[in-house]
């Protein structure tokens, strides 16, 4: 009769166990779309579930080849935008769990929404699909995409005819591009290689491989010290200027309440990262530090001027003149000069 008491005991203790396994695995998998799983800053404490916290011994959280026991959102593990982590809970009875999670980090100011003139207005060739806008001088640089139509052009500003033309193979499709001395450095969309040309003549000098982390090639801009590429994602690559191939750091890119994703074209100007975002009629500034978006400049009327009801004709075109702003897009027949307030 005692005996099997105590198997009694230990069935009910098993079937409590398994149980409370379940909670605490539901809890965490519901974490995702939880109240407590948004809006995390760096230096916050995850707050974790009650069902995690009152079972578990220990709770770490994985992120692939690194970890960590410390709960508080720390950047040497976290990046600003969603992480995706793993959830490793040992708990009181002695069994370990694991349970899949996002974890959003955000900036912890609010964007600023930065005021700016319209001062004057230049011709664009509008058969420019633009991925590449640059400004050294009076001289316009330019790469425009497209299968079969990728070209690097230079004009100047306010004649839309260009000087030079450098036109792609067939098979290549121009993103990015950035000034760097004699030089201009180019990505390409799909090729998972970038071209480096004279300046002057626009000859191609030289190719690279694109970075193995570096899915697509969309924007690029240079700092001074590194090239900085993006890739459509939330990502900032600083690539190592005498060798592109190589990664220098990754940072991603957040408000103070969104991730932004589909980072596009770049321009560097005095500190900053200016960015547009595919497919929405703004420009963010980047603190290339962090990541943090402390500023967005709003063109939407602007992109609806020029869209000429086609999608795809979007905002993609940063440079500067002087701390003028300059902006065009994708198929838009004008450039606009922006006095920044």
């Amino acid at each position: 009769m005692k005996r099997n008491t105590i198997a009694g005991f230990a069935i009910i203790f098993l079937l409590s166990s398994c149980n409370n396994n379940e909670k605490m695995l539901d809890s965490l998998a519901d974490y995702n779309n939880s109240k407590e799983a948004k809006g995390y800053h760096f230096g916050d404490r995850l707050t974790l579930p009650k069902e995690v916290t009152d079972n578990a011994e220990t709770i770490t959280v994985s992120f692939g080849e690194n970890e960590t026991s410390n709960l508080t959102i720390d950047p040497k593990f976290f990046t600003l935008g969603d992480n995706n982590v793993t959830f490793i809970i040992k708990t009181k009875s002695g069994e370990t769990l694991s349970q899949d999670a996002t974890i959003n980090v955000f900036a912890k100011k609010t964007e600023q929404n930065i005021s700016y003139n319209i001062v004057a207005e230049y011709p664009h060739d509008p058969t420019n699909f633009v991925e590449g806008f640059l400004m050294e001088g009076n001289m316009i640089y330019e790469s425009a995409g497209l299968d079969g139509d990728s070209k690097l052009v230079k004009y100047t500003l306010g004649s839309s005819t260009p000087s030079v033309i450098e036109k792609q193979p067939i098979d290549v499709f121009s993103e990015g591009c950035a000034i760097v001395g004699d030089k201009i450095y180019q990505l390409t969309y799909k090729n998972k290689i970038g071209f480096v040309y004279d300046k002057n003549s626009l000859k191609k000098l030289s190719q690279f491989p694109l970075p193995n982390m570096i899915g697509e090639g969309w924007g690029l801009t240079y700092d001074g010290k590194n090239l900085i590429a993006t890739d459509g994602s939330k990502n900032l690559y600083f690539l190592d200027i005498n060798s592109p191939s190589k990664v220098v750091r990754t940072v991603s890119v957040a408000g103070h309440a969104e991730t932004y994703n589909n980072i596009n074209e770049l321009e560097f100007h005095k500190g900053f990262i200016y960015s547009n975002v595919w497919h929405k009629p703004i420009i963010l500034k980047i603190n290339p530090a962090t990541g943090e978006a402390i500023g967005k400049f709003d063109f939407t009327k602007l992109t609806h001027e020029n869209d000429q009801g086609n999608s795809e004709h979007v905002l993609n075109g940063i440079a500067f003149k002087g701390d003028n702003m300059l902006i065009t897009g994708k198929n838009w027949t004008k450039i606009y000069e922006v006095a920044i307030q």
